[in-house]
């Protein structure tokens, strides 16, 4: 027997329907439901009514009821596709160091940089490392996030990044968001590596990925295409072995230099990530393929550096998917909704685009089709705000946060009650 429950009123629900997942979103094309009620059915949005209507439809059945009292408006839960939540330490002293005028080479020199949370993150308990996750996704879903990316790629060792995945696994056991788990283990050469790049992506392939397969640890390959990480000719070999063994692949791409995208494109790349130094010529390799490119506004405000050039992605007839970088290193603020905020300001995007950024384009760069809608069949997951107007949200650049949180529709984030 279906377990129904019934919430609302709603001022507004915006179910971000009809549009659709590549190009440029006008805000009229947002559909509004006023005065509306949400029935879930196990988990998953069975209908999207009046309030008036589902209450009178239900009255006979047994059934749970949520009544709001106040204005809300419903957005479906925000998808946060990249974040490296899975680490140990700190790493501070690199911002201090950063806006003091150091470069990255010259921290990275003096003990920083991503070498630096390795040797921390290798020192950490797996038992440390789930807590320190589970510290990091309160603070998302606070923000009305209910999935969440989180990446390995700060072990560098067989050993140490399947440590990483199911430190990342059990905190996803323990704690109520969805968590998607991606294998980062080509994120950089490592400095105790004694051999070439080759080498170390070789033996990644042959030991790690496997067992990674075979124990269902994830089925997603991430890599940094990068000067100082790794060549499209280091990476592409790799890859194509990922490839064979059905992993998906996202790239981490074109941040300081292009030529990443260009990789994920020939890949057929689940996502590009990063995109800060991607030309004309990128944009256009990327608008023309099935590739979601996702911008990572908290590694430019982070480092200081160009955002991603949304906009023209989107014109250009791109897919573009907003996520935070949450890291300790260059993206330590980890608030999805106020980067994707300031985006929106320094892009010009619509308010549109940028929530189709944080939910079902979102959901695309995970391929995940259950959500990231507020529609029929999709899972009930999706936040609260108070207020009557849905612009107010973006609108408070990130100061105004959900004071509710529904995951499959049960309320795991109570503002009021926390």
């Amino acid at each position: 027997m279906e377990q129904l429950t019934l919430i609302g009123p709603f001022s507004q629900v915006i179910p971000m329907t009809g549009i659709p997942i590549k190009g440029p979103v006008s805000d009229d094309q947002l559909e509004i439901i006023e005065n509306a009620g949400i029935l879930v059915a196990d988990g998953y949005i069975k209908t999207i009514d009046t309030y008036k209507k589902l209450l009178s439809e239900v009255k006979d059945l047994h059934f749970k009821l949520i009544h709001l009292e106040g204005n809300h408006i419903c957005l479906p839960g925000f998808v946060d596709a990249h974040t490296h939540i899975c680490f140990g330490g700190t790493r501070a002293r690199d911002y201090a160091m950063r806006n003091a005028g150091k470069t990255y080479l010259e921290i990275a020199e003096e003990g920083g940089g991503i070498w630096d949370t390795v040797q921390q993150t290798r020192k950490a308990t797996k038992k440390e490392l789930v807590k320190g996750i589970i510290k990091r996704a309160k603070q998302h879903l606070k923000n009305g996030v209910t999935t969440i990316e989180v990446k390995s790629g700060y072990g560098l060792s067989v050993k140490e990044e399947i440590k990483m995945l199911e430190a990342i696994k059990e905190a996803g056991e323990q704690f109520p968001l969805d968590f998607v788990s991606t294998c980062l283990a080509a994120h950089m050469l490592p400095r105790d590596f004694n051999g070439a790049p080759e080498s170390y992506l070789s033996e990644i392939s042959e030991q790690l990925l496997p067992f990674l397969k075979k124990e269902k640890l994830t089925n997603r390959v991430d890599a940094f295409i990068e000067k100082g990480a790794f060549s499209p000719s280091d990476i592409e070999p790799y890859l194509s072995k990922a490839k064979a063994l059905g992993f998906d692949i996202t790239i981490h791409a074109d941040q300081f230099s292009a030529g990443g995208s260009e990789v994920a494109v020939n890949f057929k790349a689940v996502s590009a990530d990063h995109l800060e130094a991607s030309t004309f010529r990128e944009i256009e390799l990327l608008a023309k393929s099935d590739v979601i490119a996702t911008a990572l506004p908290g590694a430019s405000l982070g480092l200081g550096c160009n955002f991603t050039p949304a906009r023209k992605i989107l014109d250009a007839g791109g897919a573009l998917a907003i996520a935070s970088d949450h890291n300790p290193g260059s993206a330590p603020m980890g608030d999805l909704l106020t980067q994707s905020a300031i985006l929106g300001t320094m892009q010009k995007l619509t308010n549109a685009e940028v929530l189709a950024g944080i939910t079902f384009r979102a959901a695309a760069a995970l391929k995940l089709p259950d959500r990231g809608k507020l529609k029929a069949g999709y899972l009930a997951d999706f936040s609260l705000f108070h207020t009557t107007d849905f612009n107010e949200v973006l609108y408070n650049q990130g100061a105004f946060k959900p004071c509710m949180v529904f995951k499959n529709g049960k309320l795991i984030y109570d503002k009021h009650n926390p």
